[in-house]
């Protein structure tokens, strides 16, 4: 008998093994949209047939208009009109564009402006839910002239449904183009094929050994990577189902996450560090002794750096609720590779110590327990990759032991970046310095150690200050360790040019952090004193500036990365709006 993994691997397409799910398994739940895990009617379920219905629905409406490969632009809020959306365009042998939402600020739009002009977008789909909003943004250009149509609304029929076409699709069918979040660079399109996906899923399926009886569940946005293709599409394929939550009922009550996976018997859910950091320090004694975790055996933790300190308090903070200490899933992904690279599960949490001062030198050198250095959490195996570290400016392959930019090669990595000739051929299919090619360039920085990837930081934010190397995310982490008051926000370190008395010019240290309003005008400077000397006592570093900001002012992208290069560049406009600032401003 196949297992799952290699019967996604002998699909025709995603299209095909979604076709078959329906088929054979009509009245099984596929997709579960849940409002207030505590109410009665708090949800709403699509079994794998109406699923179907809706999808092709808008297939057959897409299919009487457009080509196929044009590309549609899906606006939506977290939502099952969301799924039935993105199957639609597999359906119709067209290529989705997930997106966030336009929104009300100018930022928010000039992302999705980027992605229209770059995509070349035929259609945009979207709900009754936001269609005001949406509607608002397509007219604000009076040169756009672009057709949008509201899914759940009455232009989208039985008759529609009838009408459809199989359509004449493969494993080398483009099917999806995944925008990067932009962390470091405009958003690029990542070119997904339909064998990019079924590739993936089995990846992923074969890591933790999930099959169709593996409940999926998240509240991380539908738009991105992690939400879209480790989330909403491995059950799909596989048969099984998922729960989804809105983002926003989680930052509002983020006990609500840990309810849903309780209520619907989540096994495998995801999200960034900061949501478990946020879960250890906010959920209260009485919220925790409601909770049964004990269904939950993959807590994947990707998409930003990876915190040892943070798992370990996660895991204390619920073990009485039953969650299990090798629950805890780091995992390494990136939309390039369609989303996931590395893991591995169940097992203990897997963290190396190493020696903190030759890391700055690129090397990974463990030390014994109880010797001075930095934790660096495992990301598990990269069982469908090939692997290398490399230097990134001679491109020579490094021996074991060293920090260089991470590549790969393998059947889940992407065809390249939409309409970006330059960057695709910059970052995929590059060559090492001995001729080896065919990998793609990751831009992270890390290690294979017992062969397990261990990602140290990024290559683009690499500080660089007096000669040493210092990754901003660590700095970050200590600032929230040491001092309560910034639990739970946000912050950027990176580095400004600062001219001395002499007319030399160095690279020196800033760091803004967001601060709660509760904290008084009379307060700021003395934690603003404690920062540079937590900084000063850490890292042997003194700031050249500390800026304290109103919450939410720190600049993410939509899946929550910090923007530091944002960031620099608000601050050296002396656009930054501090509430208090220690140390000149940029000149």
């Amino acid at each position: 008998m196949l297992t799952d993994e290699h019967t996604l691997l002998q699909a025709r397409s995603a299209t095909a093994r979604i076709r078959t799910n329906a088929h054979v398994t009509p009245d099984d739940p596929a997709v579960i949209f849940v409002r207030d895990p505590d109410s009665p009617d708090g949800d709403e379920t699509w079994s794998y047939a109406r699923l179907d219905h809706e999808a092709r629905k808008i297939a057959g409406w897409l299919q009487e208009r457009y080509a196929p490969g044009d590309r549609v632009l899906l606006l939506y809020p977290e939502s099952l009109e969301f799924a039935a959306a993105f199957v639609g365009c597999l359906y119709a042998g067209m290529v989705a564009v997930p997106s966030s939402l336009p929104g009300q600020y100018s930022h928010q739009r000039r992302r999705v402006d980027s992605i229209v002009e770059n995509a070349t977008v035929a259609a945009v789909l979207t709900s009754e839910a936001v269609a005001a909003s949406v509607l608002d943004w397509a007219a604000s250009d009076p040169g756009r002239e672009i057709t949008c149509a509201i899914t759940d609304g009455p232009d989208f029929t039985v008759a529609h449904a009838e009408a459809w076409q199989v359509p004449d699709v493969d494993q080398n069918t483009l099917a999806l183009l995944q925008y990067t979040s932009g962390s470091t660079s405009d958003p690029k399109g990542v070119m997904v094929h339909h064998g990019n996906l079924l590739h993936n899923s089995a990846a992923l399926s074969s890591a933790f050994g999930l099959d169709r009886t593996t409940r999926f569940g998240s509240w991380i946005p539908q738009y991105h990577d992690m939400g879209l293709l480790a989330i909403l599409l491995p059950p799909l394929l596989l048969g099984g189902s998922c729960v989804l939550m809105s983002p926003t009922t989680f930052l509002k009550r983020p006990h609500r996450w840990l309810r849903m996976i309780d209520k619907y018997q989540v096994n495998w859910s995801a999200a960034p560090n900061f949501a478990y950091e946020l879960c250890a320090r906010q959920i209260t004694d009485e919220q925790l002794a409601e909770l049964d975790l004990s269904c939950w055996r993959f807590a994947a933790n990707g998409s930003e750096p990876v915190q040892a300190s943070t798992l370990t308090a996660f895991a204390k903070r619920f073990a009485p609720a039953g969650f299990r200490s090798d629950t805890m899933a780091p995992c390494y992904g990136m939309a390039e590779a369609t989303v996931f690279i590395s893991g591995t599960g169940p097992r203990e949490l897997a963290v190396t110590r190493v020696d903190e001062t030759l890391l700055e030198q690129h090397e990974f050198r463990p030390v014994g327990e109880g010797r001075p250095g930095r934790d660096v959490v495992s990301c598990g195996k990269a069982e469908e990759y090939t692997v290398r570290i490399v230097d990134p400016a001679s491109r020579e392959v490094l021996p074991a032991g060293r920090v260089g930019e991470i590549w790969l090669r393998g059947p889940s990595v992407a065809q390249g970046y939409w309409g970006r000739e330059d960057a695709t051929v910059e970052t995929f299919g590059v060559s090492t310095l001995a001729g080896d090619t065919g990998y793609v360039r990751t831009g992270d920085l890390g290690t294979l150690h017992d062969d397990e990837i261990y990602v140290t930081g990024r290559l683009k934010e690499m500080l660089i200050l007096r000669g040493r190397n210092i990754y901003p995310q660590d700095v970050e982490h200590a600032l929230r360790r040491l001092h309560p008051e910034l639990v739970g926000l946000f912050g950027a370190a990176f580095a400004v040019p600062v001219a001395g008395a002499d007319g030399t010019t160095e690279e020196q240290l800033v760091v803004v952090h967001e601060v709660r309003g509760s904290v008084g005008a009379d307060e700021l400077p003395r934690l603003a004193a404690r920062i540079r000397g937590g900084i000063a006592r850490d890292f042997s570093v003194r700031p050249a500036a500390v800026a304290l900001v109103r919450r939410g002012a720190v600049l993410r992208t939509t899946s929550g990365k910090i923007q530091r290069a944002a960031m620099r560049a608000q601050y050296l406009n002396g656009l930054m709006e501090s509430r208090h600032l220690d140390g000149p401003p940029a000149a």
